[in-house]
């Protein structure tokens, strides 16, 4: 590693976080209707695009987990996401009634609570998760460093068994699965993780390998819900089992997300304005998901696109694109605020305390 962040994993981030948009569009835009036995050309376009786009959570974490495992862990980080996630989950409610889209009158001190304890309350399922996953990195990655390999590997064979390959053969409905929203299921990508880059995976020793392992998974979920539909008739297990494959825990969103992490390990980017490019946008990722996904906004913005006018057309897929990349770029803008008055704001407390530190020294 080099003191830059590598473009090729950022550029993963970046992809990653396209996708999670589009999932949002697909999803709370109603346009990812459940399944039914006559799909649509829409539901079923809906459907493949989110077959090869559900892998994007894991990814996200999978690259935490896969620098964290070797990285020195910072207490400050903590205290740098907790403001991260207060800054948009208070802010953006006062900005809606400063525009006047809300009022006072339509929040109640419930609500208030919920955006001034937002992990507690999981305003935001990612960042609670993402921020316990952290609180726990620096006793994973020393206990990973003692065991051995053999050991790991059962380890990790123990928890997928339990969290992910139990339910993905079996049509039935575990009170333990969450579905890969919490943060035990991101433990466990942070040990697959912390796996691959101590000992590697032969599979995963070329792009095209990577690549073959994403693009089969990404069929194999589509087909797998597919064939649940139509055995939903003779047994209604199956009709619970056709939404499955699209969870995070799946073992095929794992592995797709494992191949797809794969193909960008071994992406080579020259040095360059690409590059540069980048390595600039990759840190405001986190800041476009907790704008787009914040309470008053999420189930709103794809309404504020007029999403109803493509919903039963394949026209959404044009529209869809368009959505996905405004929601990226002014996402990005706001973030880069954000990050500007943080940093006038350390660099005012930093003055202040430089002041009274030479007071008293006088």
């Amino acid at each position: 590693m080099t003191s830059k962040r590598q473009a090729n994993f950022e550029l993963l981030r970046i992809v990653a976080m396209l996708m999670i948009i589009t999932l949002h569009y697909l999803v709370k835009g109603n346009i990812d209707m459940p399944c039914t036995e006559n799909w649509t050309a829409v539901n079923f376009t809906a459907r493949l695009i989110e077959a090869f786009c559900i892998v994007a959570v894991n990814c996200y974490v999978l690259l935490s987990g896969y620098f964290l495992v070797e990285s020195e862990w910072k207490p400050g980080r903590v205290i740098s996401l907790l403001c991260q996630i207060l800054f948009y989950s208070l802010l953006i409610p006062v900005v809606m009634i400063a525009f006047g889209m809300l009022s006072w009158q339509d929040l109640s001190l419930y609500d208030w609570l919920g955006f001034a304890l937002p992990i507690g309350t999981e305003h935001y399922w990612f960042a609670t998760a993402y921020l316990f996953m952290y609180l726990f990195a620096p006793v994973l990655a020393a206990g990973v460093k003692q065991l051995e390999k053999r050991t790991l590997q059962i380890v990790i064979g123990i928890m997928l068994l339990f969290m992910s390959v139990g339910k993905s053969v079996l049509p039935v409905s575990f009170v333990t699965d969450h579905y890969g929203y919490d943060y035990g299921w991101f433990l466990c990508l942070f040990l697959i993780a912390a796996y691959l880059r101590m000992y590697g995976c032969r599979f995963l020793c070329s792009k095209r390998s990577g690549g073959l392992l994403y693009i089969g998974m990404g069929f194999c979920i589509f087909a797998a819900s597919a064939a649940a539909v139509l055995l939903s008739d003779k047994a209604d297990a199956f009709a619970y089992y056709a939404d499955m494959p699209y969870t995070y825990n799946h073992i095929f969103c794992l592995l797709g997300a494992v191949g797809l992490f794969g193909v960008f390990a071994r992406m080579k980017i020259r040095e360059g304005r690409a590059a540069a490019l980048i390595r600039r946008l990759s840190p405001y990722t986190f800041g476009i998901y907790l704008l787009h996904e914040h309470i008053l906004i999420r189930y709103e913005w794809t309404d504020w696109m007029q999403i109803d006018r493509v919903r039963e057309s394949l026209l959404f897929v044009p529209h869809m694109t368009g959505c996905v990349i405004t929601v990226y770029l002014l996402g990005t803008l706001v973030d880069f605020v954000r990050v500007y008055l943080f940093r006038k704001v350390s660099v005012l407390f930093s003055g202040a305390g430089n002041r009274t530190g030479n007071g008293k020294r006088k």
